[in-house]
């Protein structure tokens, strides 16, 4: 039996055993793969998975010259963030300490969040996690780069043969940035392989290794402590174990650690942090 069919027979049985409510599973294990499926084979929200797509956005304008990830808010869009000193790097590690934290209507409260977010002070270099981060990150790279998804669409989702992608936005007409993109598990896994492999894709590179790199190096202590929430980077978290991953609500994971990547989609919040660790597990075994 190959290392991707074990790993993924083992993740089976778990999750059968658990009660976790998996939609689908793919393994690679180095150029092997493996996967298994629990419920119909369809693109679903992938949550805060997306934020590590946001992060590539950014470094891939970071790469051309357009930006940069320490420019002052106020200098990329000074209509939007007027006097605001946060910046790129900041916003997408969570660490502007702003005071912003997350809600379900935080869409529709304000008549647009970037703007919100940016008119709050900070409180320095402290980490709170929020989608608003992520989506005032996105608001002010369009601001260098156009629409984002249409920048990504060359640059990243047609090279990883993502056709037809779904984003969604808010009523300014921008992505939602940390959330509202869609992908099937397999299609997870790509993205998961071409940070695995430092940018590369097929043999080609797509994005710049540092670019890569980013999504999962560079932490920062969050504060937390509880194995695989103690430190964060640009759309990763650090663990369990020796993984990292990212992880979008309800069970939504990519898990990497050497030439493995699990990707999971469900419907479980819960159940997704015991699941990731018996992953993370088995993978490192």
């Amino acid at each position: 039996m190959i290392r991707a069919d074990d790993l993924r027979d083992r993740l089976v049985a778990r999750i059968d055993a658990t009660a976790f409510t998996a939609h689908g599973l793919h393994v690679r294990s180095g150029d092997e793969v493996a996967e298994y499926r629990w419920t119909p084979d369809v693109r679903e929200e992938i949550h805060s998975v997306s934020k590590s797509v946001c992060t590539l956005a950014a470094r891939f304008a970071v790469a051309e010259g357009l930006v940069g990830l320490d420019e002052p808010a106020g200098a990329i869009a000074p209509e939007l963030a007027a006097g605001a000193h946060t910046t790129l790097r900041r916003l997408l590690s969570m660490t502007s300490g702003i005071d912003f934290p997350w809600s379900a209507t935080m869409m529709t409260d304000w008549p647009d969040v970037a703007a919100e977010f940016l008119s709050r002070p900070s409180r320095g270099p402290v980490f709170q996690y929020s989608n608003a981060s992520t989506y005032t990150a996105m608001a002010l790279l369009a601001h260098r780069v156009g629409d984002v998804a249409a920048f990504l669409e060359p640059r990243l989702f047609a090279p990883l043969g993502l056709e037809g992608l779904e984003w969604r936005r808010c009523t300014h007409g921008r992505i939602l940035a940390g959330e509202g993109l869609s992908l099937r598990t397999e299609e997870m896994s790509r993205l998961g392989a071409l940070l695995r492999d430092r940018g590369v894709w097929n043999g080609r590179r797509v994005i710049p290794a540092e670019g890569a790199d980013a999504v999962h190096s560079a932490w920062v202590d969050t504060g937390g402590d509880t194995d695989g929430y103690r430190r964060y980077a640009q759309g990763a978290w650090d663990g369990p174990g020796p993984a990292w991953r990212l992880h979008g609500a309800y069970g939504q994971l990519v898990i990497v650690t050497g030439d493995t990547v699990v990707a999971i989609s469900a419907d479980d919040h819960l159940g997704a942090d015991a699941v990731a660790a018996y992953a993370a597990e088995i993978a490192a075994s």
